[in-house]
């Protein structure tokens, strides 16, 4: 079965993006920041991560940045998903390893594209 980290501050778009998750067939963990993120992949390498920028404790990019340097790190998709939409960030997100990047709020439809486009939809 597919497995995926959702790894956001806001319980709400946790809450949000495990529903449209599960209805898409993946099994689904949480970490409401990153430093949590990465204790999670430590304990089971996720297939796919929807990570959030903005978050307190460790931001997005911290924790991209760290899993990409562990092994197996290098193995998840990670889906950037923000408020952050101009290129600057965009380009950021993509240099520090991210492989798709979707903008809050979202919905099943969008997200499941996203997923598509990183082969797990």
């Amino acid at each position: 079965m597919k497995t995926c980290l959702i790894v956001d501050d806001s319980r709400v778009i946790r809450k949000v993006s495990r529903h449209i998750l599960e209805t898409l067939g993946f099994t689904v963990s949480e970490a409401e920041n990153g430093k949590e993120g990465l204790e999670a992949c430590e304990a089971a390498m996720p297939d796919v991560i929807l990570l959030d920028w903005n978050m307190p404790v460790m931001t997005g990019i911290e924790f991209i940045t760290q899993l990409r340097q562990r092994p197996g790190g290098e193995a998840p998709k990670v889906v950037f998903c923000t408020t952050e939409n101009d290129v600057a960030h965009i380009r950021e997100a993509i240099s520090a390893g991210a492989d798709e990047y979707v903008m809050k709020p979202f919905d099943h439809e969008t997200l499941q594209i996203k997923l598509q486009l990183v082969g797990f939809a």
